[in-house]
C-alpha cells in the first residue's frame, strides 16, 4: 500500500505511448502511487515507422525494481485491433481499467506546401484515431463498470498553431472535440475526460528526456496528468497546459459579439462592426454545442431589445 495522500492502489492504468518521454514519466508516477500499469509503445522511429519491444520493456522493468506492478503491451495505436488488444491486455492482467491515458505519437512535420498525404494519414492514425481506437473500448468498459478517468494528450500546436504542423495541429485539436464529447457522453457514468497539451523537452521535441532539475524535464507534466486520473477528481470536460513547473488551464470562449439590428445583417454591416465582432470581452465558455445554440438565441432576443448597433 503506498502511504501518498493521492494513492492508486487496486486500480488499474493504461497509459500509450508509455516507452520514453512524458508517456514513460506518467507511467512511472501512476505506478509509485500503487496502479498496476499498462505500459504500451510500439518502439518506432520518432515519424513512426519501426518497432522495438525494448522501449517499454524497460519502462516495466523500471517500475518492477521500484516495486511497483506493470506489464508490457506492444500494439500500435494505430488500427482498432491494436487499440482493443491494449485494453485486452490490462483486463486479462489485472482484471479491471480505471483510467487511461491516450499518449502516444509521432511527427511528419513539414510546411503545408509540402506536405503529402502519406504523412497527413499516419499523423491523424495514430494521434487522433488511435486515441479513439484506444478509448472506443476503454470507455465501454467503464461506462459498465462503475466509471473512470480518461486523459487526452492534445498539444500547444493544436491549440495555437504552429509552423509545419498541420498534420499534427489539425489531430491534436480534434483530439479536444473528441474529449468534450466523451466528457458530456460520460458524466451520468462517472467517466471524466479531459485533455493536456505537454510543454517538454523529449525526443518529439527535437531534445532529450531530461532528469527532474531539467526545469523542462518530462515528469514535470505528470503531476497534473496523475491528478486528472485519480478517482477523487470531478473535472471533466477541461484542457490544459503543463509544463516547465506550470500548470494552466485553457479554453474556447466567445466575446460578446455584435448582434445586429433588423435590416443590418449584410455583409457591409460585417465588415462595418469588426471591432465588435472580434473584441475579446465577454467570454462565455459554453458548456456544449447545444447550450451555444441556446445562447445565440437569447443574445439576438437582447440586442432585438436595445438601441441599434447593440
Amino acid at each position: 500500500m503506498t502511504d501518498l495522500q493521492m494513492g492508486f492502489d487496486g486500480e488499474v492504468a493504461v497509459v500509450t505511448g508509455a516507452g520514453q518521454g512524458i508517456g514513460r514519466a506518467h507511467a512511472l508516477e501512476l505506478a509509485r502511487r500503487g496502479a498496476q500499469v499498462v505500459v504500451n509503445d510500439l518502439g518506432g522511429a520518432v515519424d513512426g515507422t519501426g518497432g522495438d519491444a525494448a522501449a517499454a520493456t524497460a519502462v516495466v522493468r523500471e517500475i518492477e525494481a521500484a516495486g511497483g506492478v506493470a506489464v508490457a503491451n506492444f500494439d500500435s495505436v494505430a488500427t482498432a485491433e491494436g487499440g482493443e488488444r491494449i485494453v485486452r491486455t490490462a483486463l486479462d492482467a489485472f482484471g479491471r481499467l480505471d483510467a487511461v491515458v491516450s499518449n502516444a505519437g509521432i511527427l511528419r512535420d513539414k510546411s503545408f506546401a509540402k506536405l503529402e498525404v502519406g504523412d497527413l494519414d499516419a499523423v491523424l492514425d495514430v494521434h487522433l484515431r488511435g486515441t479513439f481506437f484506444v478509448l472506443m473500448p476503454a470507455f465501454r468498459h467503464m461506462r459498465a463498470n462503475g466509471g473512470g478517468r480518461l486523459v487526452l494528450t492534445t498539444s500547444a500546436s493544436g491549440l495555437y498553431g504552429n509552423f509545419g504542423q498541420s498534420n499534427y495541429a489539425a489531430a491534436k485539436l480534434g483530439l479536444v472535440g473528441l474529449m468534450r464529447t466523451l466528457a458530456i457522453e460520460g458524466a451520468r457514468y462517472d467517466i471524466t475526460a479531459n485533455a493536456v497539451a505537454p510543454i517538454a523537452s523529449t525526443r518529439l521535441t527535437r531534445g532529450s528526456d531530461g532528469d527532474d532539475s531539467d526545469p523542462m524535464a518530462p515528469g514535470r507534466v505528470s503531476p497534473l496528468v496523475v491528478a486528472l486520473c485519480h478517482r477523487s477528481c470531478a473535472i471533466s470536460g477541461e484542457a490544459f497546459v503543463a509544463g516547465g513547473g506550470v500548470f494552466a488551464r485553457t479554453w474556447t470562449a466567445l466575446g460578446d459579439g455584435w448582434a445586429p439590428g433588423e435590416g443590418e445583417s449584410t455583409v457591409e454591416g460585417v465588415a462595418a462592426h469588426w471591432d465588435r465582432i472580434r473584441s475579446t470581452d465577454g467570454g462565455y465558455e459554453p458548456p456544449d454545442a447545444m447550450q451555444l445554440a441556446d445562447w445565440l438565441t437569447a443574445r439576438r432576443e437582447s440586442a432585438a431589445g436595445s438601441p441599434p448597433n447593440a
